[in-house]
Parts: C-alpha cells; sequence; structure tokens
C-alpha cells in the first residue's frame, strides 16, 4: 500500500514543551500508569456526526494500563486505501490550540501549537496542507466541529455515522499518541536536535479493521497496523511494532460495531 506524503515542520513553544518532557521524566511510571480497573470505571459515551446519512457506528475503546491522555484519530478509508472522511480527532489536534498551549501570562492559557508528530499518518491521509506546510488542521482551517471532541479521559463508547450511504465494505483506522512515553529503543536523545520527535518519543501506534456495513450483528476488533513517522515528516506506515512497549498498552481493546438504522 503506497502510504509515502511529504509534509514539513513547524514552530511552536519547544521551550514548554521540553519543560513539561523533563517533568514527565522525572514522575515515576507507577504514578503515571496505575492500575486500570475498567470494571469499575464506566465508560464515557459520545457523539460524532450525527447528521450523517451513512452507516451507524459504534466504536468502543477500553483503556490500557500505560493510559495516560492520549491523543486519537478515527476515520475511513475504501479498500483501495482512499481516504474518505474523518469520524473522531481530538479538537486540540482539530484546531490547533491546546488548552495548556501558551504560558506566556504566568499561568497556562489556550494557545496555538503545531504538533506535527501527534497524529501524522491521519495529518497525511487526510491530505490537506495548512499555510506552514504542515499536514494537520490550523486555527485557520481547522476540522469541522461535528467531527471533533474532548480527548476522554478513560475507556469510552463513539457513536459516529458516515457522511453518505456505503453498500461495500471499508476499513475503519484509529491512530493513537502519548507523549513523553520513552522506552529502550525510543529514547529521549535518538534524535538530537528534533524537538517534535521529543515531544511524542514513542510514535503514534495505528489500529485497522475491514468493516462490512451489511453484518450488524457482530464486532470487529481492531488490530495495530504499524506505526507512524518518530516526528511526522511523512505520511509512511512502519511496521516495526517490535521497538514498541507502552504504546501497545494504551488500548487494551478497541471493538467497533455497525448499529442498526
Amino acid at each position: 500500500m503506497d502510504l509515502n506524503i511529504k509534509s514539513g515542520t513547524g514552530k511552536g513553544t519547544r521551550f514548554l514543551q521540553f519543560a513539561g518532557f523533563v517533568i514527565i521524566m522525572l514522575v515515576p511510571s507507577c504514578f503515571m500508569f496505575p492500575p486500570v480497573n475498567n470494571e469499575e470505571e464506566p465508560p464515557m459515551h459520545f457523539e460524532t456526526n450525527p447528521e450523517g446519512r451513512g452507516p451507524a457506528l459504534e466504536i468502543e475503546f477500553l483503556r490500557g494500563r500505560a493510559h495516560y491522555f492520549p491523543l486519537m484519530a478515527v476515520w475511513v478509508e475504501d479498500t483501495e486505501n482512499k481516504f474518505i472522511q474523518t469520524l473522531y480527532v481530538a479538537r486540540s489536534i482539530a484546531t490547533g490550540v491546546f488548552g495548556h498551549g501558551d504560558a506566556s501570562t504566568g499561568k497556562w492559557m489556550p494557545g496555538e501549537i503545531r504538533r506535527p508528530a501527534a497524529l501524522p499518518f491521519w495529518a497525511h491521509r487526510r491530505g490537506i496542507m495548512a499555510d506552514d506546510g504542515l499536514y494537520i488542521p490550523s486555527p485557520e482551517n481547522p476540522v469541522a466541529d461535528a467531527y471533533t471532541g474532548a480527548t476522554p479521559t478513560g475507556s469510552f463508547i463513539l457513536n459516529t455515522r458516515l457522511d453518505d450511504p456505503a453498500g461495500s465494505p471499508f476499513y475503519i483506522y484509529f491512530e493513537l499518541n502519548q507523549s513523553w512515553d520513552w522506552n529502550g529503543y525510543w529514547t529521549n536523545n535518538k534524535f538530537p536536535g528534533d524537538m517534535e520527535y521529543r515531544s511524542s518519543a514513542q510514535p503514534a501506534l495505528v489500529y485497522r479493521v475491514l468493516v462490512d456495513p451489511a453484518e450488524t450483528d457482530k464486532e470487529y476488533i481492531m488490530e495495530p497496523a504499524g506505526r507512524s513517522h518518530h516526528s511526522g515528516e511523512t505520511g509512511e506506515l512502519f511496521d516495526d511494532l517490535h521497538t514498541l512497549t507502552t504504546a501497545l498498552e494504551i488500548a487494551e481493546a478497541i471493538v467497533v460495531r455497525v448499529r442498526q438504522q
């Protein structure tokens, strides 16, 4: 499958990102990743694209032991690997504005940050270049509100719809990325001077499953398909998942169901 698309580099509040990295590195892993008891934590329910005319989908995400506020994107492609539409993307990425993006006043305030390493596979597959040469949305050209939402803090169930009817199978993709989750391979000095990599560490992980909209009594279990470029420079998908550790434990399971309409 052809997954190569060019990208660029952006400039954000790099000192603040690096300072955040230092703080995270000093926090013990047992604090970052507390034991998970999904049976006692009811999943958050939310909805995107309620006005869509296509198949109704339920996407259930069960958080894993390494879950710590990852950014996520969910989208659809046809069987020829052509991008169809976004189903959900974290609002911070969708708008280019992060809730803790500006500390110039002495306290954290919303501010613009460009993070090409956050969800690069989704961004490149979407194929819309911003004025700064990056493929991630900007405040001037955000993703429509119908497809965005807050970043879930734990397990969740997303109810969503395709824009248009679909009579044949399609792929659902799910990309997630968790900042500063270093391991023995993706170390903090692996790419000296690459600040986009420093804010990402282990690259974004991409899940995929083929869904038949006619089968409403089936559960589709999403499986890892690869990982994204470590700093978001390209839209390639890499298969060296043996280099990932805790990134594979952000999600315990991701299940897709087609709902009867």
